[in-house]
């Protein structure tokens, strides 16, 4: 079988960022697929499932209720490796577009205060695991090192 595209980014130089991880093509219809990558691969400790199931919660909710982006959101959750999440938003995007709503999310994220939206048994298969201190914590810290300071080097990938 062939290597598929994201297991050729060298994972090695890959920093926190907001890349574009691929683009499909329906018909006219483009979606775009974006790897928004918190931990340094290899390099930082992976984030645990707990803030990751929490901020999976808190963004899904907020995209699908954003004033511009809720029917543009298809899809937002957790990359296997615990270091990310992807995004898949309906459109032609490239990464510098979607900063703006990511710096917005990560700060809606940061100062959530209240219940995690769906996080009970009768709306959510593991609602117990959830961690909304650490994942206000991990947003805080991705808004603040990456989103507010973000350049070239986090919205490309690495060759």
């Amino acid at each position: 079988m062939e290597k598929i595209a994201s297991f050729t980014i060298n994972h090695l130089e890959l920093l926190p960022g907001v890349y574009v991880s691929r683009q499909d093509k329906f018909g006219d219809t483009v979606l775009t697929t974006f790897d928004i990558r918190m931990n340094r691969p290899n390099f930082e400790p992976t984030m645990n499932t707990a803030e990751m199931h929490a901020i999976e919660h808190l963004a899904a909710t907020f995209l699908r209720n954003h004033k511009d982006y809720a029917d543009k959101t298809v899809y937002f959750g957790p990359m296997g490796c615990r270091t990310g999440f992807y995004l898949i938003l309906h459109g032609d995007y490239k990464s510098k577009d979607i900063v703006p709503l990511l710096t917005e999310l990560y700060k809606f994220m940061a100062e959530f205060e209240g219940d995690i939206p769906g996080a009970s048994a009768k709306d959510c298969g593991n609602y117990l695991d959830m961690n909304l201190p650490m994942a206000k914590y991990l947003a805080n810290k991705f808004l603040n090192d990456i989103l507010l300071n973000i350049t070239e080097k986090n919205l490309v990938y690495p060759n």
